[in-house]
């Protein structure tokens, strides 16, 4: 992270994307005139995403295509532009499939403004079209988290500059789950994570074919492995739960069951613990989620055995892209 004076009470924002049409178009927009500098980061398009981010006024960086791409190496390299451009003390992270809603920014500035032990502020981030699809659903819900301080953000957030290149970024080597990585940092640190109960973005899934959701479902499973690696220790922790849950649903007890019909049929019953498990979810998170949080075990476990075989092996993952 390059240093320079920050302009104090300024807002610039970042927003990252690849090949995303007209939902870069409508991202860049909902920004215009509210944010100065905004940087685009391009991760390779082919259907003109440069030539309409520098119409719409935004500054562009196209990554190397010879260094694999990460969300994570996005923002960073979008975070020393606009830092190049005008030091803003406030960036706004965006994905390029997501628009901002309005009076979100005024209010998540004014909230880091008066409370300046926050380093990030997050609020809610709803699907367009949450009736196109299971998954577009299962994503909306997934996006509703509590309200106050928060563990973690995702993608679109608000961040303090300087809290940012404190910590160093986030970790360019990351394909997922970099910004709950980069907020555990930042905690370690002294700074604090909150979410607001406000609206802040609009995203579009897009997600129609159930082998979208499971790439989505199998990349979580490779963060909460790497996750757990890089910082599973006391005090964090971080996502060993999760990891632990993926192997023993997604791995185990399949394992288990096919053994064991090698000696007994009757080991068939041990997948009864999937529906017993859907059932006993049913009443808190419904049908629709409970089924399907049960199933994800599966691509998350395939995930987490992916990231060990990259590890063991001494490769380089490459982003799981579900659209």
């Amino acid at each position: 992270m390059k240093q320079q004076d920050l302009a104090a009470g300024s807002l610039g924002a970042v927003v990252i994307g690849r090949n995303e049409g007209a939902r870069l178009v409508a991202c860049l927009e909902s920004l215009s005139g509210a944010v100065r500098p905004l940087v685009y980061v391009d991760s390779g398009s082919t259907d003109g995403s440069v030539a309409a981010a520098r119409a719409a006024g935004a500054l562009v960086v196209a990554l190397d295509t010879t260094i694999p791409f990460t969300a994570a190496r996005a923002r960073n390299a979008g975070l020393d532009r606009l830092i190049e451009a005008g030091a803003p003390e406030f960036v706004q992270f965006v994905d390029g499939d997501c628009r901002v809603q309005p009076g979100w920014l005024p209010a998540a500035k004014a909230f880091l403004a008066t409370h300046p032990e926050v380093a990030v502020v997050c609020g809610r981030r709803r699907e367009i079209h949450p009736e196109a699809s299971v998954w577009n659903r299962l994503c909306d819900a997934e996006w509703d988290t509590p309200v106050g301080e928060a563990k973690a953000c995702g993608g679109d957030a608000l961040m303090r500059s300087a809290a940012l290149r404190q910590v160093g970024g986030f970790d360019p080597t990351l394909i997922a789950g970099e910004e709950p990585e980069l907020c555990l940092r930042l905690q370690a640190a002294g700074w604090r994570v909150w979410r607001l109960d406000a609206e802040m973005t609009l995203h579009d899934a897009a997600m129609h074919r159930i082998g979208q959701w499971w790439k989505r479902t199998r990349r979580a499973g490779f963060a909460f492995a790497e996750g757990a690696a890089m910082h599973g220790a006391a005090p964090e922790f971080h996502w060993v739960a999760e990891t632990r849950r993926a192997l023993a649903w997604g791995l185990v007890l399949p394992v288990l069951a096919l053994l064991g019909c090698i000696v007994s049929p009757w080991a068939a019953l041990i997948l009864a613990v999937y529906p017993v498990q859907v059932l006993r979810l049913w009443p808190r998170l419904g049908l629709e989620r409970a089924l399907f949080l049960t199933l994800g075990k599966l691509p998350e476990a395939l995930g987490v055995v992916q990231f060990w075989l990259h590890r063991l092996l001494h490769r380089r993952a490459t982003l799981i892209e579900y659209k």
